[in-house]
C-alpha cells in the first residue's frame, strides 16, 4: 500500500507552517524535500566517519571509502549501468552536461561539426554546447516542438549530417513535463553513428530508467531533486566513451603518476573526480536511493501521474486558465509516442504542470499563492528558448514528488482561483 500520510511523517518539514498557513510545498522540480533517513546519515558520517577517502591507510578514511564506493554501487544498480567504473561522482547534472561538452568536444569535434538539441532544453544543456561553439566552432541544430510541446521526430531525422557529433535531449522537460522518446531518440542517432546524452534531472526521481535498455551513451541527474543532499550528482557514460575522453578538471585523486614532464591518469571513473569528492553527500544519496526503492518506482510513478492529471482537469475549471504542453485529453493519441521503458505511464507528461491565468503575471500569481502558504515556481524556468517558442515571458509552475496529495492539489486550485477573482 502507498500509504502518503506516513511517508509524509518522514518529512518533517512538510508540517510546518508559512504565514500560518500549512505548508504545501509544489516546487519538486527545482529541488525535493528531504527525508529523515537521509539527513540522519550525513549528521552520523559528520559525527563519526569523517575522514577523506582514497588512499588512506587509517580506520576511518577506510571506512569512509567504503561508504562512498558503496555509493557508487548502489547508483550503478539504481540507473542498471554495467559496471561501476561507468558511474561517475559530479555536483549535480549541471556539471555533468558540462563535463560531457567539455571532454566530448575536446577529443571529438572540429569546427562545422553539429550538436543536435531540442527545443525544450534547461539553459545547463544549451550553454555548455555554445561555449563550445564559441571555442571551437561548432554548431547547436535544434529539433523543433509542435504546439502541444512534443517533439517533432520527422524533424529531428532531418536533421542528422555527416557532421553530426552527438545529440543531447532532455528525457523529461522541466517546464512542460513532456517525456520525450528517448528510445527512439537514441536508435535513430545511433543509426547514424551518433552518440546519446540524456539529461535526467526531471526523470530519475520520477520514474524507473535503465540506462542498458534506453542503450544512451551518457546519462546526468542530481541528487537533490531526488531526495538526497545538495551539491552531489551523477553522470553515467558508456565506459568505451569514457575511456577515449580526456579528464574534465586535473588535480589530486584523478591522476596515476606526475612529473613535470607529463602525468598519466587514473582508471575510470576516477579520471572524471578531481579533488576531495563529497563523500558524505554520496552516502546521503545512497540513502535517498534507498528510501525511494523501498516505496518501489512504480508506486511512486503512478502516484504522481495520478497528482499530474487531477492537477491538470481541475485547474482547467479556472476561466482563462492556460496550461502548457500535452494536456489529459491527449491520452489517447499521445500514449503510442511512450517508449516500453515508460509505457506505465498514463500520457507523455510527468509531474509538472506549468500554466498562466489569463493576462495574470506570474509573479504575482506566485507571490500571492505564496502568502497561501503555496509553494510554486515563477518564472522562465532556465529554459527562455522554450519560452520564446510558447510566446510568453514566464509561467507558474506546479511540480509533485511522492509525498504530494490531492488535498494539496485541492488547496493549490483554490487559491489560483482565489488570485484570478482578484484581478
Amino acid at each position: 500500500m502507498y500509504d502518503v500520510s506516513k511517508i509524509r511523517e518522514d518529512f518533517p518539514i512538510l508540517s510546518r507552517e508559512v504565514y500560518g498557513k500549512p505548508l504545501v510545498y509544489l516546487d519538486n522540480a527545482a529541488t525535493t524535500q528531504k527525508p529523515r533517513m537521509v539527513v540522519d546519515a550525513l549528521v552520523d558520517e559528520y559525527y563519526n566517519v569523517n575522514a577523506n577517502v582514497h588512499r588512506g591507510v587509517h580506520y576511518l578514511s577506510q571506512q569512509a571509502t567504503d561508504l562512498h564506493e558503496e555509493a557508487r554501487e548502489k547508483v550503478r544498480c539504481f540507473i542498471h549501468a554495467s559496471k561501476t567504473e561507468e558511474v561517475i561522482f559530479t555536483r549535480g547534472t549541471t556539471e555533468s552536461l558540462n563535463l560531457v561538452a567539455s571532454s566530448f568536444a575536446d577529443a571529438f569535434m572540429h569546427e562545422g561539426d553539429e550538436v543536435i538539441v531540442s527545443g525544450m532544453e534547461h539553459h545547463s544543456n544549451i550553454v555548455p554546447w555554445q561555449l563550445q561553439a564559441d571555442k571551437k566552432g561548432i554548431r547547436l541544430k535544434v529539433i523543433p516542438l509542435s504546439d502541444d510541446g512534443m517533439l517533432c521526430m520527422e524533424d529531428y531525422k532531418r536533421l542528422f549530417t555527416n557532421r553530426t557529433k552527438i545529440v543531447s535531449v532532455v528525457h523529461v522537460s522541466n517546464v512542460l513535463g513532456t517525456v520525450n522518446p528517448v528510445e527512439a531518440i537514441i536508435r535513430i542517432a545511433h543509426e547514424h553513428g551518433v552518440p546519446v546524452l540524456v539529461d535526467g534531472a526531471q526523470s530519475a526521481p520520477h520514474f524507473k530508467v535503465d540506462v542498458q535498455a534506453m542503450d544512451c551513451d551518457f546519462y546526468a541527474f542530481s541528487g537533490h531533486k531526488m531526495y538526497g543532499p545538495t551539491g552531489i550528482g551523477v553522470l553515467y557514460g558508456k565506459e568505451e566513451w569514457l575511456d577515449r575522453m580526456p579528464p574534465y578538471q586535473g588535480g589530486g585523486e584523478m591522476i596515476d603518476r606526475v612529473t613535470f614532464e607529463r602525468t598519466t591518469f587514473e582508471r575510470l571513473p576516477y579520471k572524471f573526480e578531481a579533488g576531495t569528492p563529497d563523500f558524505v553527500a554520496t552516502n546521503g544519496l545512497a540513502k535517498a536511493i534507498d528510501y525511494i526503492t523501498a516505496l518501489g518506482m512504480e508506486n511512486i510513478a503512478a502516484h504522481e501521474q495520478e497528482l499530474t492529471r487531477y492537477c491538470m482537469e481541475q485547474l482547467m475549471t479556472i476561466d482563462g486558465m492556460n496550461i502548457y504542453g500535452p494536456l489529459p485529453s491527449d491520452r489517447s493519441p499521445l500514449t503510442p509516442h511512450l517508449s516500453p521503458l515508460t509505457s506505465h505511464l498514463s500520457s507523455p507528461k510527468d509531474a509538472v504542470v506549468s500554466f498562466n491565468v489569463g493576462d495574470i503575471h506570474h509573479l504575482d500569481m506566485g507571490t500571492l499563492l505564496d502568502r497561501l502558504g503555496i509553494a510554486v515556481r515563477t518564472g522562465h524556468h532556465c529554459a527562455q528558448p522554450l519560452m520564446d517558442r510558447m510566446g510568453v515571458q514566464g509561467t507558474v509552475r506546479a511540480s509533485f514528488a511522492l509525498y504530494n496529495t490531492k488535498e494539496e492539489v485541492d488547496t493549490l486550485v483554490a487559491g489560483v482561483a482565489r488570485v484570478a477573482k482578484m484581478f
